[in-house]
């Protein structure tokens, strides 16, 4: 996924869901974690991440 395709889908998402939004995320990626697909976890947290950048610097 490219830096265009995961920000404009973390917006998505954190309009979606609001605060939940991260954690849901890295439920995401750690459920890609146990299964061995280190790419779709990788992007997931590239996702998480986004989405903590949109909360603002003090934000959980």
């Amino acid at each position: 996924m490219q830096e265009a395709e995961i920000h404009a889908y973390a917006r998505q998402l954190f309009e979606a869901r609001g605060p939940k939004a991260a954690a849901e995320a890295a439920q995401k990626a750690q459920a890609f974690e146990e299964k061995g697909d280190q790419d779709q976890s990788r992007t997931w947290r590239h996702i998480e991440d986004a989405i903590k950048l949109m909360r603002g610097p003090h934000q959980p």
